[in-house]
C-alpha cells in the first residue's frame, strides 16, 4: 500500500542503563541515527528527568525520531517517523539498538498518510 510516510513504533528492552539515562549520549545518538537514515536534520531537543529519565525528539525535513527512556527498567520507548524515498528508517532503527546494547528489540511499522484508499461518500476533499 502506498502511504506518505513510514512510522516505526519501537520497544527497546535491556538497554544500556547508564546510555539510556545520559542526555548528552541520547540526543547524540539520535542525531547519529538520523544521519545513518539518511535523513536532514533540522533541529533537535532534550531533557532528562529527576530522579531518572530521557525524554527528546530530533526534528528531520522528513519528520522526527523520539524517545522517553526508563532506565530503572532498561527500557527506552523509540519513534522513528519518516517520509520520501531516500530515507530508510530501519537502519536508524538498527543503529539506535546497537547503541544502547539492546537485547531484546521489537518494533511495528504504521503507514502513515495511506494513499488510494477509498474516501467516506460526500466528504469534500
Amino acid at each position: 500500500m502506498e502511504s506518505l510516510g513510514v512510522h516505526i513504533l519501537a520497544e527497546f528492552y535491556e538497554c544500556d542503563v547508564k546510555a539510556i539515562n545520559d542526555v548528552k549520549i541520547v540526543e547524540e545518538a539520535l542525531l547519529q541515527a538520523a544521519k545513518v537514515a539518511k535523513a536532514t536534520v533540522i533541529g533537535s531537543s532534550f531533557h532528562i528527568f529527576e530522579p531518572h529519565g530521557v525524554s527528546g525528539v530530533v526534528v528531520i525535513s522528513e519528520s522526527h525520531l523520539a524517545i522517553h527512556s526508563w532506565p530503572q527498567y532498561a527500557y527506552a520507548a523509540v519513534d522513528i517517523f519518516t517520509c520520501g524515498e531516500d530515507v530508510n528508517p530501519m537502519d536508524a532503527f538498527e543503529y539506535l539498538k546497537k547503541r544502547f546494547k539492546t537485547k531484546n528489540a521489537t518494533y511495528q511499522i504504521v503507514q502513515r498518510g495511506q494513499l488510494n484508499l477509498p474516501t467516506l461518500s460526500g466528504r469534500k476533499s
